[in-house]
């Protein structure tokens, strides 16, 4: 985890606008294939998860404002509170795209906003697409996220397809 968060290594991105902070994480297939083991290393079922989990592309999207999750910092009353709860758990899927260098969205499946109710430092929230980029020839990934609301303007993120083709693989031999 610490070597995704360098952003030298091109898996993180960070920007502040208007003072919301976002944060754009690409995760690699052996971080969900980590969090799946629970403390086994199965190497029968390392591979399984890792053919599981590396048919797709996973971006995480962090934002928040003073430290805080959004619905903890933004809503001024009841309607705004409900209208960015039902933006956030069901319209998501029309502000965010991936797209590569000549436009061509890629395919989003789903995404999951889990509800912490106030006990995070941000909102985040996994999107998870097609991995189709070994067809596209495309040098970068583009992470758009549309404005919904937070007067920041649309914000893009470039990751290097280099780097998700070729991503960091964990060791999870029982050798300790």
């Amino acid at each position: 985890m610490s070597f995704l968060k360098d952003e030298s290594n091109g898996y993180i991105q960070h920007k502040n606008i208007n003072g919301y902070d976002f944060t754009v994480m690409y995760r690699p297939t052996d971080l969900l294939v980590e969090q799946e083991l629970e403390n086994s290393n199965d190497n029968k079922q390392v591979k399984q998860l890792r053919e599981q989990y590396g048919e797709y592309l996973y971006f995480n999207l962090s934002i928040s404002k003073n430290n805080k999750e959004l619905l903890s910092s933004i809503p001024k009353d009841l309607s705004q509170f409900s209208g960015l709860v039902n933006q956030l758990t069901f319209e998501m899927d029309s502000k965010v795209c991936l797209l590569n260098l000549q436009k061509d969205t890629i395919q989003l499946l789903d995404f999951v906003y889990p509800r912490l109710y106030g006990m995070s430092n941000s909102t985040t929230m996994m999107f998870i697409y097609q991995k189709e980029i070994r067809k596209m020839n495309t040098e970068y990934l583009i992470f758009s996220l549309k404005d919904f609301g937070l007067s920041t303007g649309r914000q893009q993120f470039k990751f290097k397809t280099n780097n998700i083709l070729n991503q960091p693989k964990i060791n999870f031999s029982k050798n300790n």
